[in-house]
């Protein structure tokens, strides 16, 4: 549903050594999407489902809160960072995800 390519240029990487590392990112990141919005995913290409349910098509928006979901955890490989002051960071995936999760969550 997102190009590795493209997710690859988010991230400025050159090269093909950590393709399958990235692309474990975008699955989890997709499911993350499925999980968080009680949604499921459908490439735009793919028709919807009859009935449609929580059924719903991938937009440059969803797009876009992954892209940025597989940013923060490329470049914060680890769960707790040491020996720094600790912030939330702000949560623009959960801006762009949010008018899609479905209703009865």
């Amino acid at each position: 549903m997102i190009d590795l390519e493209i997710v690859k240029t988010h991230l400025r990487v050159d090269g093909d050594e950590e393709d399958d590392l990235i692309q474990g990112y975008t699955d989890a990141a997709l499911s993350a999407f499925d999980l968080w919005t009680n949604r499921t995913l459908i490439d735009e290409d793919t028709t919807l489902p009859d009935p449609v349910g929580n059924a719903l098509k991938i937009t440059k928006a969803i797009r876009q809160g992954a892209l940025l979901l597989i940013g923060h955890w490329y470049a914060s490989r680890e769960t707790v960072v040491v020996g720094t002051i600790t912030a939330e960071l702000p949560m623009a995936t959960n801006a762009l995800w949010k008018p899609h999760r479905w209703a009865n969550i």
